[in-house]
């Protein structure tokens, strides 16, 4: 490395640090050095797009001070200048927030030219430059910073947002960055508000047009007509999350009422009900936002069968063992342990019933253990038809859950 380069802490450790949160990685840039200082160095070439390097011993990130300009629509249409004359200063303009435009030099003295500790302090997201509207994730980051840290939206960055919502440069967002992106907001400790920046901005009816029909539909009269389904999705998911559920039960959260949504005749007919609509549409989210098996699955099995569950105790032994055979659960009773999470966290996004029991999931969890405890293989012995013994192991559980079956409906609501 040259002699006279100097290396400054930025980004996400130093505002973490002045938060008074806990560092999880550190990213470091490197003023006045080349490619070439930094190999002599020991210093190994990770970055395809421009110079970033691992530490020989940490292994943490070092990348050369650079200037970037737009090329071309989308995240990736930038062309990169790395050089030993770009100075610190330009180097921190590039980035999204003031808050993130924070250094710290190695006698832990901090440089911050865009005021970012300010903005800091007042709990405010403000884009350092018109540079900001280049690149649509960061639309996307707005959002999850909103949701982890509680900051609100400059008015001039939530009108150049809005401004790039309408411009098309969020069309240009691919869906691997967009699920990422979405994952990790909803993994935030309020995942609203993730949402909420993105409705606030026209950015949701772009990304998420399923969530986003759902504001402004009213609420069946039984379930709190006070507030529509958008409000209610809110609710669930930071429920989801208050209970630090898995990602598979957050998602499953968020697309479980889908199908309450007005949709275009000529994509869901309306006489099909509201499970069946949101089964369908969870399909296309997930294939439009490529969302992982594990999280599609879930929120198909939330969105069908969430109104039967939380009627549980009204069901007869042969629905309920239908509903575990559908599940799946006999061989996953895991999975349907979170589908009873993502029926609990929807049960609770409701106006005055965040701290209710939900017995529904202990008892279909005892029903599930009665019936899973039967012994198949000995079924199957006593069956002189072989093509017999599903129905005679089904018939088995029946009778098992019979006896369990409670006769009144307390626990429905």
């Amino acid at each position: 490395m040259k002699s006279d380069a100097k290396i400054y802490c930025v980004g996400g450790a130093v505002r973490d640090q002045l938060l008074g949160l806990p560092v999880q990685d550190h990213d470091w840039v490197v003023v006045g050095s080349t490619p070439e200082a930094m190999a002599a160095q020991g210093f190994q070439p990770v970055g395809k797009d421009f110079p970033v390097f691992l530490h020989p011993q940490t292994h943490e990130e070092y990348a050369l001070a650079r200037t970037e300009r737009k090329t071309a629509r989308g995240y990736k249409g930038f062309a990169v200048y790395a050089a030993p004359d770009v100075t610190l200063e330009q180097d921190l303009l590039r980035r999204d927030f003031t808050v993130n435009a924070i250094a710290q030099d190695a006698d832990g003295n901090l440089i911050d030219p865009y005021n970012g500790v300010s903005d800091l302090r007042a709990g405010i997201l403000r884009h350092v430059s018109a540079a900001f509207g280049e690149d649509p994730v960061r639309i996307l980051r707005a959002a999850r910073f909103a949701a982890r840290f509680g900051f609100a939206i400059a008015p001039e960055t939530l009108a150049l947002m809005r401004d790039m919502v309408n411009s098309g440069e969020v069309d240009a967002l691919v869906a691997e960055r967009v699920w990422q992106e979405l994952a990790r907001g909803l993994m935030e400790k309020t995942p609203s508000r993730f949402l909420e920046t993105l409705r606030s901005c026209g950015a949701l009816a772009k990304i998420l047009p399923e969530v986003d029909a759902l504001f402004g539909v009213p609420q069946p009269e039984k379930y709190h007509p006070e507030i529509d389904c958008g409000i209610h999705t809110l609710l669930v998911v930071d429920d989801a999350a208050q209970r630090d559920y898995p990602l598979e039960v957050r998602f499953a959260a968020l697309a479980h009422d889908l199908g309450k949504a007005t949709t275009p005749k000529d994509i869901l007919p309306r006489h099909i009900g509201h499970e069946l609509r949101s089964v369908e549409l969870v399909k296309r989210l997930s294939q439009r936002l490529r969302v992982p098996g594990e999280c599609r699955d879930l929120a198909l099995l939330a969105a069908r069968f969430h109104s039967d569950i939380h009627h549980a105790f009204k069901l007869r032994a042969e629905t309920i063992v239908k509903l575990f055979q559908s599940a799946d659960a006999w061989r996953r009773p895991e999975r349907f342990a979170q589908l009873l999470q993502a029926c609990a966290t929807d049960a609770h996004g409701r106006t005055g019933h965040e701290q209710d029991d939900y017995p529904q999931a202990d008892y279909l969890l005892q029903l599930l253990a009665t019936a899973r405890a039967l012994d198949a293989g000995e079924i199957a012995s006593h069956c002189a038809d072989q093509a017999a013994i599903p129905e005679r192991v089904r018939l088995a559980r029946v009778a098992a859950i019979e006896k369990m079956v409670q006769k009144d409906s307390k626990g429905s609501w």
